[in-house]
């Protein structure tokens, strides 16, 4: 299935006119998640790291970054997934809203490809965990699909499914939006 994400109301972009993401879960819950981001726009005036080795990296969001926020229902715990364009990669797992952060050992280190054209670009992630983790014994999962792009000039836009009220806050429950199953 393959969603728009929506412009922050607080944020603007004079390079990017859309963001979209196809979202491939592994049937049947086979222990994966394919996410294929597709911006599209004036790709040269972003700001889009070169591609690296593709290691396990914190605080990969302060630039441009694709990320997915996983819940499995029932429960509050959760989990932060961030892919950058360097295929720099990070996985964290929540106790409840920005509570007990930690690394998620059961996600594996995603396969993270990356395509630039003049007007567009794209980063596929396709994610791996440990079948008998939370999240490949959870039937439902609640999604949270969001993107930081930085420009060259520095200046951040937000994007995501769904935005919460006030600033950008891709951990709000009100971002989980998309169900599946």
């Amino acid at each position: 299935m393959r969603r728009a994400l929506k412009l922050h109301p607080d944020s603007r972009s004079s390079a990017v006119r859309q963001v979209e993401v196809e979202v491939e879960v592994a049937q049947p819950r086979s222990g994966g998640l394919m996410l294929r981001y597709v911006v599209t726009g004036k790709i040269a005036a972003l700001a889009l790291p070169a591609v690296t080795a593709p290691t396990r990296t914190d605080e990969l969001w302060r630039h441009t970054c694709f990320e997915a926020f996983i819940r499995p229902a029932p429960g509050q715990a959760y989990y932060e997934l961030n892919s950058s364009p360097s295929t720099q990669w990070a996985a964290y797992r929540f106790d409840g809203y920005r509570s007990g952060m930690r690394l998620a050992e059961e996600i594996g280190a995603p396969r993270i490809e990356v395509e630039k054209a003049a007007e567009q670009f794209m980063l596929q992630a396709t994610l791996q965990w440990d079948k008998s983790s939370e999240l490949g014994r959870a039937a439902t999962w609640r999604l949270g699909v969001s993107a930081v792009i930085e420009q060259a000039d520095g200046h951040k836009s937000y994007w995501a499914l769904a935005h919460a009220p006030g600033k950008p806050d891709f951990h709000h429950v009100d971002c989980f939006a998309l169900e599946l199953q």
